[in-house]
């Protein structure tokens, strides 16, 4: 079971939640995928091995009063079935599937794995803060001056790689919440209600989101970064899982 280092706040499910704009009312999954390029413009190809590291996923009830309630059973049930659907997903592509790499309880944050962890956690932000055009950084943009897929973690990334074997590692975090019965009805109330004074008024739901990054072992280079942000989304059943997958995994170059 994942000791969680760094993502497991609140503000960062509402700071990746931002990064994506989602329309009020409307069953959206929307997603922001990225590739690596190099300084061409080239897209990093992959092929080799690939390890999951053990995803960091948390499912909460959210409350009447907008608290979010973190359930065991349910994310006890997402961190079986989501590594399973990304093996089955992966299953027959161009990479090698190493057995998934367990992240332990008492992980020491400043081993070198744990810093790995909470460097991947960094990195993450700020690709999903510096990557779209108008707040990208000086020196990720491209000769035309748009915003280019250029981060790494950096050497150090090699003791995963000797601990797994694996030429690339796919890190993950999700945060899914669903409304409850007194929630889903107050929003109900808040809507009419708006709707009454001519104007949108929507409390929000339960909602999911996550973001994903597959770093090569051998430089450290994140090739390819992808965010989602749900508001239908379900990771209690497989059916559900399958679909989360799926819209995660999207535009991976393999």
């Amino acid at each position: 079971m994942i000791s969680r280092l760094n993502l497991r706040s609140a503000w960062m499910a509402g700071f990746l939640l931002s990064a994506i704009p989602c329309t009020s009312g409307q069953a959206l999954a929307l997603t922001r995928a990225q590739v690596a390029t190099d300084s061409g413009g080239h897209l990093a190809k992959v092929g080799g091995s690939v390890v999951l590291v053990e995803p960091d996923i948390e499912l909460s009830l959210l409350t009447a009063g907008g608290l979010r309630e973190p359930r065991k059973e349910w994310t006890d049930t997402a961190r079986r079935l989501f590594p399973a659907q990304v093996r089955a997903q992966l299953a027959g592509k161009t990479v090698e599937l190493k057995p998934d790499y367990d992240v332990a309880d008492d992980l020491d944050p400043t081993s070198q794995l744990g810093q790995i962890v909470r460097l991947n956690e960094a990195v993450a932000m700020s690709i999903t803060q510096y990557s779209v055009p108008g707040s990208a950084l000086a020196t990720k943009k491209d000769a035309r001056g748009k915003p280019r897929m250029d981060w790494s973690l950096g050497p150090g990334v090699a003791v995963l790689r000797e601990a797994t074997g694996a030429d690339y590692a796919m890190f993950t975090y999700v945060r899914d919440s669903y409304a409850s019965g007194g929630r889903t009805a107050l929003r109900i109330f808040g809507v009419l209600a708006g709707a009454a004074m001519g104007y949108a008024l929507d409390i929000g739901g339960g909602a999911q989101v996550g973001v994903s990054t597959l770093v090569d072992l051998r430089t450290g280079q994140v090739v390819w970064y992808n965010l989602l942000a749900n508001q239908s989304g379900d990771l209690r059943d497989e059916k559900g899982a399958q679909k989360t997958v799926q819209n995660m995994l999207q535009q991976m170059p393999l």
